[in-house]
Formats: structure tokens, C-alpha cells, sequence
């Protein structure tokens, strides 16, 4: 299955609800602040010191790192170019100092949020985004497009990235409601995602939001290596399908972190 989205670099904003005011619906069609389900989600949750071991792609062991907190120069560095993964286009992400201002009503849910708006808790050192482009794909409606955000942070800040969005997903799996300057937003669904081997820790879920009463699936991958972590976002204009963000770009993204 292919993924299906737009290009948001197209847009001045970085990420789906931010940029095109796919959370904003408050229909009430479910999402409560804190929803039913937490067993479930509890119990598809990979062991945080496993590194996720489920899911598309080949297992690959892993790998040293040097623990440092990079510069954004050096997170530039690592990120991955055109070139480096055949059949990608990788660039900058346009309008990237623009940030999405949701704001959960439920503090357990807080995380999730802060990924929504492009803004990783705890606070990271540096950041660096980039969009990844299926160039087989080219012209067709339902393109792949990936959206990268590289962030590093001081220590233990990586670990506690990954460790509070686990237990956000595990918190929230019936939905949750945020608030902002353009109005209520309510998210449907919570779930953890079989996600592939990738650095030291590797993590996969899925938030289901609304645009105009449809419901838009939102996919997020991280991995972390070190003091490195990288968040991949796709989503869903087109279909309810949830789409997939290609193992062969996490992993190739994974091998070059430090």
C-alpha cells in the first residue's frame, strides 16, 4: 500500500494539523480526553529497551553511538540527501520556524501533541526537518511524502522522549481534545504501529485526526540513537487507510546517526 498524502512542504506550516487545520472539527464523534482501551494498547507496546522489534523490515543489530548532543550543523550532517536512498528525494522542509499551538486538555496526552505541533518534548537542543519524496511515484495523488524532524538533546533527554510517548499512546489510546487559537480539535484514536528495527530504541503510532468531518490518519515513527532522535510523519488526505512510512527510509536515516 502506498502512502497517501500532500506535500507539506508545500505548505508554510510542518506538520498536517498545523498546516492545513486537519484537527480543528470538534464534531464530538468520540475523543474523549482520556478513552477506553488502555489494556490493548498497553499490550501491543514494545519493551522500551527492545528497540520494537516488530514490523516490516529486516532485523539489524544495534548499533555503537557516541552519546553527544549535536549541534544543528551536525544533525544537517546526518541527515539523509538525495542520493543516498535510491528512488528518494530528500530536502529542507519549507516553513519549518513555524510551529502548530495545540494544546491538550488532558496532560497525559500532552506528548502526542507536542509531536502534532512539530515540537518534540523535553525541549531539543538542536532541530533540523526534511521531507522525503518518492520519486517513482512523481505526479500521481497519493505520492509519498514523509516529513523528518531531527532533534538532539541534552542527556537523557532522548530516552525521556521516547519513554513519554509510549506511555501517552498507552494514556490516550480512546482520543483526546486539544485547544487552540483556531478552535477545539479532537482526535479519535490512539495505537501503537508494528515499526522495524531501527537504532536503539524504535517506536511506531498512529493518531487518528478530522478535516471536515473525514477522518484523517496520522502516522508517527521514532527512533532514537544516542542523544539523536528522529520522528517520521505521514498522513492521509485522500483515504481512512493508515499510511506507511517506508522502512527503508527509517532505516537508512538510523544508519547515519551517530
Amino acid at each position: 500500500m502506498r502512502v497517501r498524502s500532500t506535500v507539506v512542504a508545500a505548505s508554510a506550516l510542518v506538520l498536517c494539523l498545523a498546516a492545513t487545520g486537519c484537527g480543528p472539527d470538534d464534531g464530538g464523534d468520540g475523543g474523549s480526553d482520556k478513552g477506553s482501551g488502555k489494556k490493548a494498547a498497553a499490550s501491543q507496546t514494545p519493551d522500551p529497551g527492545s528497540g520494537a522489534t516488530t514490523g516490516a523490515g529486516s532485523p539489524s543489530p544495534t548499533p555503537p553511538s557516541s552519546g553527544r548532543t549535536l549541534t544543528e550543523a551536525e544533525l544537517a550532517e546526518v541527515a539523509l540527501t538525495t542520493g543516498e536512498l535510491p528512488g528518494y528525494e530528500i530536502a529542507p522542509l519549507e516553513g519549518a520556524d513555524e510551529r502548530g499551538t495545540e494544546e491538550s486538555r488532558d496532560e497525559d496526552c500532552r506528548p502526542l501533541t507536542a509531536i502534532i505541533n512539530g515540537s518534540p518534548e523535553p525541549a531539543p537542543a538542536a532541530t533540523v526537518f526534511r521531507t522525503a519524496m518518492d520519486t517513482t511515484e512523481e505526479g500521481e495523488d497519493d505520492q509519498t511524502v514523509v516529513t523528518e524532524i531531527l532533534t538532539s538533546h541534552p542527556a537523557g533527554g532522548a530516552e525521556e522522549l521516547l519513554r513519554s510517548v509510549r506511555d501517552a499512546v498507552r494514556d490516550c489510546a480512546g482520543g483526546f481534545r486539544t485547544t487552540s487559537a483556531d478552535g477545539p480539535s479532537t482526535y479519535t484514536g490512539v495505537k501503537t504501529l508494528p515499526a522495524p528495527r531501527a537504532g536503539q530504541e524504535s517506536f511506531a503510532y498512529q493518531v487518528t485526526g478530522s478535516l471536515s468531518g473525514e477522518k484523517v490518519p496520522l502516522v508517527f515513527h521514532l527512533v532514537r540513537t544516542g542523544s539523536t532522535v528522529v520522528t517520521f510523519y505521514a498522513a492521509n488526505f485522500l483515504t481512512a487507510l493508515t499510511p506507511e512510512v517506508p522502512a527503508a527510509l527509517v532505516t537508512a536515516q538510523a544508519a547515519k546517526l551517530p
